[in-house]
């Protein structure tokens, strides 16, 4: 299973967004359409998982040591805020009230595929960090020593 692309999305008025028909066989053949939504805490936006994918992800951090701040904060923020969400027969999504406002979703967002997992933002806020992020290349930003002999 892996996600790409960039999708843009309208949400409806209840807060729903439509899966596009490119992920929905992959969806109902991989999790039967069960996903979790959580926060990003480097960003604002959300993150969203099949539900396997996010369970790996919440054992681990549920394994973090709780008496270490920085891990007890992300414990709280990722898991605290993830919300289970189901895919309905016209593959509709529903994201609650708390994760909208969050992430600043309002009707025109973008659903952007990462690998194992997507991101869901505003579109103004991703047309921004995009620009941000292609103005730092520009820019002569260092990569990072693991991205140095990647050859594209």
């Amino acid at each position: 299973m892996f996600f790409r692309g960039v999708n843009p999305i309208n949400l409806d008025a209840k807060g729903r967004m439509v899966m596009p028909a490119r992920y929905r066989d992959t969806l109902t053949e991989h999790c039967d359409g069960h996903l979790v939504a959580t926060i990003d805490t480097e960003e604002r936006c959300l993150l969203l998982y099949p539900l396997a994918e996010w369970e790996e992800i919440q054992a681990k951090i549920e394994a973090l040591p709780s008496f270490n701040r920085a891990a007890r904060r992300i414990q709280r923020l990722l898991i605290g805020h993830a919300t289970d969400i189901d895919m309905d027969g016209n593959g509709r999504l529903l994201l609650s009230a708390p994760l909208r406002e969050y992430a600043g979703l309002s009707k025109k967002i973008i659903l952007l595929g990462q690998g194992s997992k997507f991101e869901i933002w505003s579109e103004e806020r991703w047309m921004a960090t995009r620009e941000e992020y292609l103005a730092e290349v520009d820019g002569g930003a260092e990569l990072p020593d693991e991205l140095q002999n990647l050859s594209l």
